[in-house]
Parts: structure tokens; C-alpha cells; sequence
């Protein structure tokens, strides 16, 4: 009896141990098939953002897009590093902008006579676009024509993709070797001078002008 019964433990203790080991394989391979599917994800996710879809919103859309995206969080992370543009002048950079995308969504043709513009607010051009449909970006000047580089915008909630889309962007823009025709106006509050920046028939120029008509500056707004 009591060797039936030591055999009996012996069977179940065995079950038991093939048991906890069936388990323990189990969960290893749930353990590993959720790796290789997040590994899957963010090799999707990489791959998507490799060739970026980059579509400019015109002026005639940007009430929609604001619509659309009037809950984002605007930041510049994810977005800070540097890049070969840096090195390269904005009115050269906008004319590659031109080249590639045509208009700016804005200048300050269209900013000056808003609600609430107060020279500071004084940029030369900005291009809005959602990114794959769904990503909302911008760029803009920061001092006109008198410095390098662009400032990059995009949604806080989407942070860790920015770093691949701004490398994306930069390289179809230093891709262009033909630059695009333009004609915009700036205002310095720090020179207290109009300008007009332009690039036409393979020249650069920055000129000193009077107030266009129509916008005035107002200091006391």
C-alpha cells in the first residue's frame, strides 16, 4: 500500500513539475512572441517614416487644419537636432522650400492685419503640413534672411517619430538642386526696417524698402 502510494506522489509530483513546466514554456513564449511583435511594430513604424509623406497646407486650408489639430500640444522636441541646414541661409532655404512645396502657407502679407500681431510676430514665411496625412508639422524663419537654419514645430504626442521625419525632410530639401522663384516681405523690429527677400533669375536679394502699402506696423498692439 504505502509503495502504491509513493508511487501515486511520484506520478503527481511528475504531472505536477510537466505541469509548471508546460507553464513556464508558455509564458516564455508569450514573453517572446510580444517582443517579436513589438519589434514588428517599430520596425513598421520605422519603415513608414522612412519616405514620409509630406503635404503642404495652402492658404485656403489652414482653418481646416487648425480645426483638426486645436487640441496638439506644439513642441520643438524631438526636433532640436542639428542638421545640414543649419548651416545654410534662410532665404536660400526658402527658396528651396519654393522648389519643392510652391508657396508658403503664410507670410506676414497675411499675419500683419490678424488680431493680436504685434511686430515681434514679424516672421517671412511659414509652411504648414500634416505628414502621412495624420502628423501635423511647421517651419518657419526665425530672423528673415539675416540668419541659417529654419524653426521646426510638431505635436508633442508624437515625439519619437520627429527625429526621423525632420532627417526625412531635411534630406528631400537638400535633394533640390534647382531653387524656386520668390518675392516676400519682412519686417525687423530690431532694425526697425522693411525688406524685401527675394531669389529671381539665379540671384539672391535683401533690400531695404519702404512700408508696403497696407502694412503698417502698429506698436501698440
Amino acid at each position: 500500500m504505502y509503495a502504491n502510494l509513493a508511487k501515486m506522489k511520484k506520478i503527481m509530483l511528475s504531472g505536477r513539475l510537466h505541469k509548471l513546466q508546460q507553464s513556464s514554456f508558455r509564458q516564455r513564449m508569450r514573453g517572446c512572441l510580444l517582443l517579436v511583435c513589438m519589434l514588428l511594430f517599430a520596425s513598421v513604424a520605422n519603415a513608414q517614416f522612412e519616405k514620409p509623406e509630406f503635404k503642404k497646407i495652402t492658404a485656403d486650408q489652414h482653418e481646416q487644419f487648425s480645426q483638426q489639430f486645436e487640441d496638439i500640444n506644439w513642441t520643438g522636441r524631438g526636433l532640436y537636432d542639428n542638421t545640414d541646414l543649419d548651416d545654410i541661409k534662410t532665404n536660400k532655404i526658402r527658396a528651396k522650400l519654393q522648389a519643392a512645396f510652391g508657396n508658403p502657407t503664410k507670410t506676414l502679407e497675411d499675419l500683419i492685419n490678424t488680431k493680436g500681431f504685434r511686430p515681434g510676430k514679424a516672421i517671412q514665411f511659414e509652411y504648414w503640413f500634416t505628414v502621412n496625412d495624420s502628423i501635423p508639422m511647421m517651419v518657419l524663419d526665425v530672423d528673415g534672411p539675416f540668419t541659417d537654419g529654419l524653426v521646426f514645430g510638431g505635436a508633442s504626442k508624437y515625439i519619437d517619430l520627429m527625429p526621423q521625419i525632420k532627417r526625412s525632410f531635411v534630406r528631400k530639401l537638400m535633394n533640390i538642386e534647382e531653387p524656386g522663384d520668390y518675392s516676400d516681405y519682412f519686417y525687423s523690429p530690431e532694425r526697425e526696417q522693411w525688406f524685401r527677400v527675394e531669389y529671381k533669375n539665379g540671384e539672391y536679394k535683401t533690400e531695404k524698402i519702404s512700408s508696403p502699402n497696407g502694412m503698417d506696423i502698429n506698436y501698440d498692439q
